[in-house]
């Protein structure tokens, strides 16, 4: 335990199950390049822009294909936290659950038991 009984280990898990799904979008926005540029190409006018636009998308296929494999990777990882951590926490949750429970029970049996038995005292 840290200062003031605050945990060491603090995960913002509420940010942490948004990280996957935006990992993802992003891969997707980013492998529509070509159509985004598709759609604009009325509006941009000069025919040269266009295609210098289609040559970059075209180079940088290689690229996205190994961004988009690591952004996969990282959203795999950040689902497999927050599914680990949530698991961790029920565990714990039940934990302490039965051990109070379990202590509860033995403690007002003690009480009951312990008065007026005559302990010798």
């Amino acid at each position: 335990m840290g200062a003031k009984g605050k945990s060491d280990l603090s995960i913002p898990l509420t940010d942490l199950e948004d990280y996957g799904s935006r990992l993802r979008s992003i891969k997707t926005r980013m492998n529509r390049t070509k159509k985004t540029f598709e759609s604009y190409k009325d509006d941009i006018g000069d025919g040269g822009v266009y295609d210098s636009l289609d040559d970059f998308e075209s180079n940088w296929e290689d690229g996205r294909e190994d961004i988009g494999q690591q952004l996969d990777q990282l959203a795999d990882l950040s689902d497999a936290v927050v599914r680990e951590f949530k698991k961790l926490e029920d565990d714990l949750t039940k934990k302490i659950n039965d051990a109070v429970k379990e202590k509860e029970g033995k403690g007002g049996k003690g009480e009951k038991g312990g008065k007026g038995k005559g302990d010798g005292k």
